[in-house]
């Protein structure tokens, strides 16, 4: 037999069965512990939503940082646009404003301007007649109905 189970050999000393036990204690605590662990649906499902939340938010902040990336891809590129397409236009309307010069129409519109300026009276009667062309348009509507 052997030296655990009583047979012919030395008898263990007193100190070591004792250490024996409290590490054998200690480790049928630990698997108790275990146990109620895994026995505990509770904690469990609460680690489980934890865990689930943190991938959550990384996957969030993930997505916000590219979201981020692209838009400011985007911007620049509309960015760009809009300066080639001022750029085309500038070119295009300063032949059109020679144009205008040359004919004389930007000095004619000025005129024009300037006669308003000095004399308000004819253009407030024009402005008035067509208030009162419209006022009237408007009660000869409403007695057909």
């Amino acid at each position: 037999m052997s030296d655990k189970n009583g047979g012919s050999g030395a008898k263990p000393d007193v100190d070591a069965l004792r250490a024996e036990i409290k590490q054998t204690r200690a480790e049928l605590g630990e698997t108790v512990q275990a146990l109620a662990a895994k026995a505990d649906v509770k904690a469990r499902a609460k680690e489980q939503v934890e865990l689930t939340k943190a991938k959550a938010k990384a996957q969030v902040h993930e997505a916000t940082e590219k979201v981020r990336g692209v838009a400011a891809n985007a911007a620049a590129v509309a960015s760009d646009k809009v300066r080639s397409a001022t750029s085309q236009a500038g070119d295009k309307v300063s032949p059109a404003l020679d144009k205008v010069r040359e004919t004389g129409a930007l000095d004619k519109a000025q005129e024009a301007r300037e006669q308003v300026r000095r004399n308000p009276v004819p253009f407030a009667a024009v402005l008035a007649a067509g208030v009162a062309l419209v006022g009237i348009i408007l009660i000869v509507r409403g007695r057909r109905k």
